[in-house]
């Protein structure tokens, strides 16, 4: 096989930050792109002209990181001292002033497909989710070194990759609050999760793709899901929640067939070895037994 000859002759250069480009977009109309620099700037371009059009400051460190929604209407740059800023995508003025979202370096930064959230990994160990409307942070952190985050196209899942591995996880789900209980089909070919008091629903898991089965969740607790337990048959589902509830659920249509009362928290449940009675016990001090109704 022949060897390949480097290309060294570029088709053209854009020469306007004073030092090293850490970082560029091209905007979605293909008319414009933006860069971000140690020399503390952003820079927005005209791609035809080879112009720049606007210099952006605002860090007070060198820009590590940038995005541009997908719509193009908003840019978001993130610096070496944890400061985000967002920026109108248009003009390039900015939408906010400087906001600490952690505690050292920001590496990475990615929207959301819809452009609701701002994701930020940082070498504080944590990546974070940002609401674009208000630009809070949303839902609990992920606890991960992240070096470059990335959402898929459809914005189902969220790549983070660390010192050691590549994580995936479902943005929806994990980004944006705990999970706090977990439990198998007998037949191992599902996983179901349940969720905090930010998203007490339970879903269902194919642990081949880990892609989150249907699009439905199964709604009805109203806070913290603190234990599901599946009947020996791999048919029934019972959850408890400290909402004081244990619900029971048909597992081939997530239908809620039955809800169980306590005077307090549930914080364990779990199925008889006949499937024929529910054990549930919490703040109340007492394990309750209930019979799951017929047909």
């Amino acid at each position: 096989m022949s060897q390949l000859i480097p290309n060294t002759t570029p088709l053209r250069t854009f020469g306007s930050h004073e030092r090293t480009v850490n970082a560029v977009a091209v905007f979605p109309d293909m008319r414009r792109m933006v860069t971000g620099s140690w020399d503390k700037t952003l820079r927005l371009w005209d791609l035809e002209t080879g112009v720049v059009f606007k210099m952006m400051e605002g860090h007070s460190s060198e820009v590590a990181a940038l995005a541009v929604s997908r719509d193009g209407q908003i840019i978001a740059s993130a610096d070496g001292v944890g400061e985000i800023i967002a920026w109108y995508g248009e003009t390039g003025e900015s939408l906010t002033k400087p906001i600490k979202a952690h505690s050292k370096h920001i590496y990475s930064v990615d929207f959301s497909p819809d452009g609701t959230v701002l994701a930020t990994g940082s070498w504080d160990g944590m990546t974070k989710f940002w609401c674009t409307k208000t630009w809070q942070m949303q839902g609990d952190p992920i606890e991960c070194l992240a070096y470059c985050i990335q959402y898929s196209p459809s914005g189902e899942l969220l790549a983070i990759a660390t010192f050691h591995n590549i994580q995936i996880y479902n943005p929806r789900h994990e980004g944006t609050h705990r999970n706090v209980s977990l439990a198998w089909t007998p037949d191992g070919t599902r996983l179901l999760s349940g969720g905090d008091r930010n998203d007490p629903t339970i879903r269902e898991w194919d642990p081949l793709t880990w892609q989150q089965v249907g699009h439905l969740q199964w709604e009805g607790h109203t806070t913290d899901i603190n234990a599901i337990a599946i009947d020996p048959t791999g048919t029934l589902v019972a959850s408890s929640s400290h909402d004081k509830q244990v619900r029971l659920w048909r597992l081939s249509d997530r239908q809620n067939i039955g809800v169980f009362e306590h005077s307090s928290s549930v914080h364990t449940v779990t199925f008889s070895v006949d499937g024929a009675h529910i054990l549930s016990g919490g703040g109340d001090s007492k394990i309750s037994e209930w019979e799951v109704p017929k047909g």
